[in-house]
C-alpha cells in the first residue's frame, strides 16, 4: 500500500487529546459523542499515553473500578505504539498486527498529529483493491488501454 499516513490517510482529522487527570467517564462521554474507541492522553511534554475501550474493559469494568474516580493515568496505556506522518498503510498495519493494537496516534518530533484506527486503514484497502481490481478488468477485457 502506497498511502502516507499524513496526508492521504489522516488529514484534517479533530484531535482528542485527553489530560491524565480526566475522568474515565469523562472519557467515556467523550468517546461515546464523538464515536470514537480510543482517545489520546498527552500533556505539555506531548504523548503519555492512549485510552481504548479494551483499557476500559481490562482496567476499569472488570476489576471493578469506578469510573467517576478513576483518572486516566490509571487506566490508560503508556508509551504507545506510534507512527509517523510518512509511514505507511502497508506499515501501520504490521504494527497493528505485530501488537495486537487497533489505534496507533501518529507523532512528528514529538508533536501529535492525528490517530490511525484498524478501520482507517481497512478503507484503504477497500480502496486499493478496487482500484487493482478495475485496472485488471480494464487489461484483459481491452477497456481503458490504448486507442481502442
Amino acid at each position: 500500500m502506497r498511502n502516507r499516513i499524513v496526508p492521504d490517510i489522516v488529514s484534517h482529522q479533530e484531535l482528542t487529546i485527553l489530560s491524565p487527570d480526566t475522568s474515565v467517564r469523562a472519557a467515556t462521554e467523550i468517546m461515546a459523542e464523538r464515536g470514537i474507541s480510543a482517545v489520546m492522553i498527552g500533556d505539555d511534554n506531548g504523548l503519555t499515553g492512549i485510552f481504548t475501550e479494551r483499557d476500559l474493559v481490562r482496567r476499569v469494568v472488570a476489576p471493578g473500578k469506578d469510573p467517576a474516580t478513576t483518572k486516566l493515568r490509571d487506566a490508560m496505556s503508556i508509551r504507545p505504539y506510534t507512527l509517523h506522518p510518512r509511514d505507511t498503510a502497508s506499515e501501520a498495519l504490521q504494527r497493528m498486527r505485530a501488537n495486537g493494537v487497533r489505534h496507533l496516534p501518529v507523532v512528528d518530533g514529538g508533536r501529535i498529529v492525528g490517530m490511525v484506527s484498524i478501520r482507517d486503514l481497512f478503507a484503504v484497502v477497500l480502496d486499493e483493491t478496487q482500484n487493482d481490481l478495475r485496472q485488471r478488468d480494464m487489461l484483459i477485457f481491452d477497456t481503458g488501454y490504448g486507442a481502442g
